[in-house]
């Protein structure tokens, strides 16, 4: 890391999650990978954290989350689960609910958030590519949800994950506990593509520099509130909503500078 992500790592005081920001693209790095990555408290207050960073750096239009070490995530950490035990009902609850917001958290940011799944994502990890806007991995990547398998359930993500591939195929992963190639998870729509092991940094990074040159973020961060929100209303509710943030974009300073690029036919860099 830099002098500048040192100090960005020792402001936020991460451990296991890097940060740094470089052309306009934040990227969030899990950086455990002598436990696979897997998923604590600590770790999951450290992603918290470093997005909540990476959505007000203003250096940043686009998010990566990517990983260090062979293995995106492979769910919850063991010693952690074997905690988890001696807890009182209230202090799961606690815990439950710090990992919810943080579920919540990365899919109602205000910035696209891309990620880069170079290894295998398993449970509480496989999430954590669910809730992501994108998700780009390699062919030997494999994904899903074992919780069922071990007498737990995948309770947050499944919310998500509903909303993401539809019952029939949630149900698919949620109830056999499966893991399936990344050809099935893209054929799924759980990811969005698969790319050669050697190009998957460049292919994602040619998606950030392409959103962050090519699209309003005010736009994008409109458009994506509404998807979230859209899905939760009545028909009618929805289509109110829909066309008042249509008419509140229309008087927007992106609007207007998109609109007379168009016009004069020249093009517009943002």
């Amino acid at each position: 890391m830099t002098d500048i992500d040192m100090n960005i790592a020792e402001t936020l005081s991460l451990q296991y999650i890097q940060y740094q920001c470089a052309n306009r693209v934040g990227y969030i790095t899990l950086n455990r990978p002598e436990k696979r990555n897997a998923l604590n408290y600590q770790v999951v207050t450290e992603l918290k954290k470093a997005f909540d960073y990476a959505e007000n750096d203003d250096d940043c239009k686009v998010i990566v989350l990517k990983a260090a070490g062979a293995v995106f995530c492979a769910g919850a950490d063991l010693e952690y689960l074997q905690q988890l035990q001696q807890n009182t009902f209230q202090e799961n609850m606690e815990d439950s609910t710090h990992l919810m917001q943080l579920f919540y958290q990365i899919y109602t940011l205000k910035k696209v958030v891309i990620a880069q799944v170079h290894g295998h994502a398993i449970a509480g990890g496989c999430g954590l590519a669910t809730v992501c806007d994108f998700a780009y991995t390699i062919p030997s990547a494999k994904f899903g949800y074992t919780e069922v398998k071990i007498g737990f359930i995948p309770a947050i993500v499944k919310i998500f994950l509903l909303r993401k591939i539809g019952e029939s195929k949630a149900k698919e992963l949620l109830l056999t506990g499966d893991l399936i190639s990344a050809e099935r998870a893209q054929a799924i729509g759980l990811i969005n593509e698969v790319v050669a092991e050697d190009e998957l940094a460049q292919r994602v990074d040619e998606l950030a520099q392409r959103l962050c040159t090519q699209n309003s973020g005010q736009s994008m961060e409109t458009t994506k509130e509404m998807i979230a929100r859209v899905q939760e209303l009545p028909l009618r509710d929805a289509l109110e909503y829909a066309a008042e943030k249509n008419a509140f974009a229309r008087s927007t300073e992106d609007c207007q500078r998109g609109i007379q690029s168009f016009l004069d036919k020249q093009p517009l860099t943002w």
